[in-house]
């Protein structure tokens, strides 16, 4: 019985050498086959093959090129378009401080005075806008949203209306372009 297994198992690794050198053959002829019909081509089509793996080599590197013109020229626009970015947020504070100084001069009746800091500080507001910053809209009762404001803290809401939603500005936001650059900063109600 052990010879008959030891039998089956010998013929079946004869087997598969068999077919392993069938399929040897098999790809050889297909090789030699391949080869044999490139050699029949006349240069001409030879010539016509390789001019058309040219052309398409051209249009795919053509293609390639177009593509770059055109990601470069869209991050060249989104360049200019924040390229003031930096300095419009140093000048952030200083617009604070200019909106800060309006509220204690109307404290004094000094109308001079308030008139002359007004002007300096619409002039200001003026230059920051016509470089692309604008004020991002916040109001007091509007309902919170993440997205464009940062709540500093929460208090107890000073009316039932009044909670989950914005209780003070503390800080006003900008934006350039669509780009938030600085969040408001607000307190929201409980």
């Amino acid at each position: 019985m052990k010879f008959f297994y030891k039998k089956k198992a010998t013929m079946s690794a004869e087997n598969q050498d068999k077919q392993t050198e069938l399929d040897e053959t098999i790809i050889e002829n297909s090789a030699a086959e391949a080869q044999a019909k490139t050699e029949e081509l006349t240069p001409e089509e030879k010539l016509s093959g390789e001019l058309a793996a040219e052309k398409d080599k051209f249009l795919r590197l053509f293609a390639e090129f177009e593509n770059f013109k055109r990601r470069t020229a869209k991050e060249r626009l989104e360049l200019f378009k924040t390229a003031n970015q930096e300095v419009l947020q140093a000048m952030l504070p200083v617009l604070d401080d200019f909106d800060r100084a309006l509220v204690e001069i109307r404290k004094s009746e000094d109308e001079t005075l308030l008139k002359g800091v007004e002007l300096i500080h619409e002039k200001f507001k003026h230059t920051l806008t016509s470089k692309g910053l604008e004020l991002v809209e916040v109001n007091v009762g509007d309902a919170f949203n993440a997205d464009f404001a940062e709540a500093i803290t929460q208090i107890p809401a000073p009316s039932e209306d009044l909670k989950g939603k914005i209780v003070d500005v503390l800080e006003k936001g900008y934006k350039l372009g669509d780009k938030i650059i600085r969040f408001p900063k607000v307190v929201t109600g409980q």
